[in-house]
């Protein structure tokens, strides 16, 4: 094991108060941390700054996912079915994304079989498993009522699978799945845990790196002659599952469903072909990018499929990505792995111990780093 895939060189010191517990407001004043690789030199800048680093040569990528109102709390039922309700301790589930077909079959179930069909992370006092029964209260008094298909224990990466009479995505009973080290739950963020620019529902998180845009911003960005499109990756288990292998060669990462469109796909390898520059907005459309590059020929490929990429120093190299527009993420995560695979090791954590002696703001709700 190298000092690379050693899950300790991933570590850095961040005081608690500087984890971002409130959205920037306006979204754009929010700092900016810019790195250049070529020389090392670190600025530190307003986001509203950003599009003066931008001109022709450049195309932005943004994730459009919308998040789900994913983090379902509710109760466990304790009678069976059939039998007068009786309601039992505390439970919580995480919507991550619809099972395969694959996986209902091998459940006995298929789509429209009456019930709306859920993979996630469920927390719960009582062993998990296939039978176990909750309810999620509807806010008049009643519930809706879950029933696990397939337990913690039975799937590889810990997840359920639970059925429900209704959607309880588009039944209302769900709430944004904050991160949860923010403390304090807002009306606002509604609105600031979602981009200005999201479209697809169903990620069970933002992409963070988008929530500083604002339409000022995007305007001076195309004012500049800089071209935007969009790809849509559904954040779920694999961006923020933690690293548990001290070599994090040994980390599988969980898919995520991602959709990338022709036109878009054309547009980004017409822009390399002419010499211009991809600059990726957040993680998650690096990997959306790096699942669809085909280095041979050095084209993107549109379609709809599922990607565990995960991308390290030392590991796969990136190739379909000329700049990078991150938030600072959590010590020893793969967001931290993938930003020094981009900007190398040794100059990101340089990066972000000014960061912390600067008094920058982290995670989900905090500051901006530019990678050029």
């Amino acid at each position: 094991m190298s000092e690379l895939t050693n899950l300790s060189a991933y570590d850095f010191h961040l005081p608690e108060n500087q984890i971002a517990q409130f959205p920037q407001f306006p979204r754009d004043r929010s700092r900016l941390l810019v790195v250049h690789r070529a020389n090392g030199r670190i600025e530190h800048r307003s986001f509203q700054d950003l599009p003066e680093y931008l001109d022709a040569n450049d195309l932005l990528i943004a994730n459009n996912t919308r998040v789900m109102k994913a983090r379902l709390p509710g109760v466990r039922i304790l009678s069976k079915e059939g039998e007068p309700r009786e309601l039992g301790g505390k439970i919580e589930m995480l919507l991550l994304e619809r099972p395969s077909a694959e996986d209902l079959a091998r459940l006995g179930a298929h789509a429209g079989d009456g019930y709306a069909y859920w993979q996630g992370i469920f927390n719960s006092a009582a062993r998990q498993l296939a039978g176990f029964r909750f309810g999620i209260p509807r806010g008049n008094g009643d519930y809706l009522e879950g029933e696990l298909v397939r337990g913690a224990k039975e799937s590889p990466n810990g997840t359920v699978i639970a059925r429900f009479r209704e959607d309880p995505v588009t039944a209302g009973v769900g709430e944004l799945p904050l991160p949860h080290y923010i403390k304090s739950k807002a009306e606002s963020d509604e609105r600031s845990y979602q981009t200005v620019y999201a479209k697809e529902l169903g990620s069970a998180a933002a992409p963070t790196a988008g929530l500083h845009f604002t339409e000022d911003v995007l305007a001076a960005v195309k004012a500049r002659g800089a071209c935007w499109e969009e790809v849509t990756l559904h954040v779920g288990l694999g961006t923020f599952r933690p690293v548990k292998t001290e070599d994090i060669r040994g980390h599988h990462m969980h898919e995520e469903r991602y959709a990338v469109s022709t036109a878009t796909a054309d547009a980004l390898t017409r822009h390399r072909a002419a010499g211009g520059r991809v600059l990726a907005i957040g993680t998650t459309s690096v990997r959306t990018l790096e699942s669809i590059y085909d280095g041979d020929a050095k084209a993107y490929r549109a379609g709809e499929s599922a990607t565990s990429i995960f991308i390290y120093p030392g590991g796969r190299e990136i190739r379909a990505v000329d700049r990078l527009l991150t938030n600072f993420h959590l010590p020893k995560s793969t967001l931290l792995m993938l930003v020094s695979a981009f900007g190398g090791r040794d100059l990101m954590l340089r990066a972000y111990a000014e960061a912390v002696e600067k008094g920058y703001r982290f995670f989900s709700y905090g500051d901006a780093m530019l990678i050029l």
